[in-house]
């Protein structure tokens, strides 16, 4: 999942960038509103979590901006407690708000929450094949038995099973796992697929290459 943090408190921002970081997501910073406001409105995020209080450009401002584009989950860090404050939010197109000060666990949750909702799914469970996918508890079982994935195996496999059967280009898994500052080549994507095929090798599920376009994930026909 990529993410960008828009938070002009540098200790905020820091902690949320390193935690997301942590759990293997790709992640983008902005402290400056003119910046935030640039950047969606040239990448697509997975996840936008934004103050409102910044500089040059409000947190208001960026989320007509992202609501122009699509329905990129937004999560609004926000320091207004009065219900008037909160249903503008809610209204503006914000999917949920937390305010300040927050517990990483609670703003974690409700991350993975509004994320599920713009798949179209309010599970925390996802079963493809004969694989189960728990993205609260970050495990992954096949007929019942977990297996272990190391983080960036772990957080490919969620971009596959929260798009199965669709084509994805290495381009695309790319924008998915990583922020602008840390790119890989796309060699690197070959490396990740070949482990995570050799992981999932005793399920029903496999990842299909085609030449050309990119890898799909799909369940074995018998």
């Amino acid at each position: 999942m990529r993410v960008l943090i828009v938070e002009d408190d540098r200790l905020i921002s820091e902690s949320l960038e390193q935690r997301f970081k942590d759990l293997g997501h790709g992640v983008d910073t902005a402290y400056d509103g003119q910046v935030a406001y640039s950047l969606v409105a040239h990448t697509r995020y997975d996840l936008v979590i934004l103050d409102l209080n910044l500089p040059n450009r409000s947190g208001e401002a960026i989320t007509k901006k992202i609501r122009q584009h699509g329905n990129t989950p937004i999560l609004i860090l926000t320091a207004r407690n009065e219900v008037f404050d909160r249903i503008e939010l809610l209204d503006l197109g914000a999917d949920d708000y937390l305010t300040k000060p927050f517990d990483l666990g609670e703003l974690e949750a409700r991350c993975r929450s509004i994320v599920r909702r713009s798949q179209g799914n309010d599970q925390n469970v996802i079963e493809i094949g004969d694989i189960t996918f728990d993205s609260a508890s970050a495990r992954v079982q096949i007929q019942g038995q977990e297996i272990d994935l190391k983080n960036r195996e772990y957080r490919l496999l969620e971009v596959f099973v929260s798009h199965p059967n669709r084509v994805l280009s290495k381009d695309e898994i790319i924008d998915h796992l990583y922020g602008y500052d840390n790119p890989p080549n796309q060699n690197a994507i070959e490396t990740y697929v070949g482990r995570l095929r050799k992981s999932l090798s005793a399920s029903r599920v496999e990842i299909k290459t085609l030449r050309g376009l990119g890898y799909v994930l799909s369940v074995k026909q018998p």
